[in-house]
C-alpha cells in the first residue's frame, strides 16, 4: 500500500547521453534490452551493461552517467521504478 510500480523504456540513439540525474525516493530496477549502456552512480565506477545484463539504483541515489556505450548501434533499457505513490516526479536532472 502506498506504492507505485512504473516501468518504461528508455531509447538512446548512438552516442546518445542523459544528464545527471536523480529518482527522487524510488528505487530503481534497470534492464538492458538491446545494445549496450554506460552507467555510473555516484561513489562507483562506469561500467558498460549488454542486453540482458541489469542494475539496481538505491532511492536518492545520483546518476551520474546514462549513456549509449556506441557511437554506431542505438541501445535501450527498461526502467522500472518503485516509488511512493504521492511521488509524481521520477526524474530530477541536476542543472547543467
Amino acid at each position: 500500500p502506498g506504492k507505485t510500480l512504473t516501468a518504461l523504456v528508455v531509447t538512446y540513439k548512438p552516442g546518445g547521453t542523459s544528464l545527471a540525474h536523480r529518482h527522487g525516493s524510488a528505487f530503481v530496477v534497470a534492464y538492458v534490452l538491446s545494445g549496450a549502456i554506460r552507467s555510473q552512480l555516484e561513489g562507483g565506477q562506469p561500467k558498460v551493461y549488454h542486453a540482458g545484463e541489469s542494475w539496481t539504483e538505491a532511492p536518492g541515489a545520483h546518476h551520474l552517467v546514462s549513456e549509449n556505450a556506441s557511437r554506431t548501434e542505438p541501445a535501450s533499457l527498461l526502467a522500472i521504478f518503485v516509488a511512493d505513490s504521492s511521488d509524481t516526479k521520477l526524474v530530477t536532472f541536476d542543472k547543467p
